[in-house]
């Protein structure tokens, strides 16, 4: 279930392409119970989605692997900083004019700089939290719309 905490959705139009980027280590953790549909409808419902990425580390297990890639994500493991790997090609597809949404699934203030540069773009942006206790005040406040998944 999600909870609206900004901003009711806008329509989107069929040239809209929307991009998901979902930061694994800070969203699947033991105290959230995010589920991946959640995540993948928290999008979908904004329109037609172009991106649908999960980033993990390299610890990640194999059934979280497996369930993603079977609802449609596209799974980035790195055994560098899942949080750089993500920054970079968030940024990559902005500069590059592929979205025109930004949606971040992440509780890590470090993605405040790339919805900013979303923003200053002319992208919309969401902040998604994956839970009351998991919401960075930073991410929403720089996001054009916040939703928290589990509520």
């Amino acid at each position: 279930m999600l909870e609206r905490v900004r901003n009711r959705l806008t329509t989107t139009k069929p040239t809209d392409r929307l991009g998901l980027f979902v930061d694994g280590p800070n969203v699947f953790r033991d105290e959230f119970d995010v589920d991946l549909d959640d995540l993948r409808t928290a999008v979908t419902d904004l329109g037609s989605v172009g991106i649908l990425r999960l980033y993990l580390d390299e610890h990640a297990t194999p059934g979280l692997i497996q369930a993603a890639e079977a609802r449609g994500f596209e799974v980035v493991i790195t055994s560098g900083d899942v949080d750089v790997k993500l920054a970079v090609d968030a940024t990559a597809c902005i500069a590059e004019g592929q979205l025109t949404h930004l949606a971040i699934a992440s509780r890590d203030t470090d993605f405040k700089p790339v919805l900013e540069y979303a923003g200053l773009n002319g992208i919309e942006t969401i902040a998604i939290a994956p839970g009351a206790h998991g919401r960075s005040d930073a991410l929403q406040n720089a996001a054009d719309r916040a939703l928290t998944l589990g509520d």
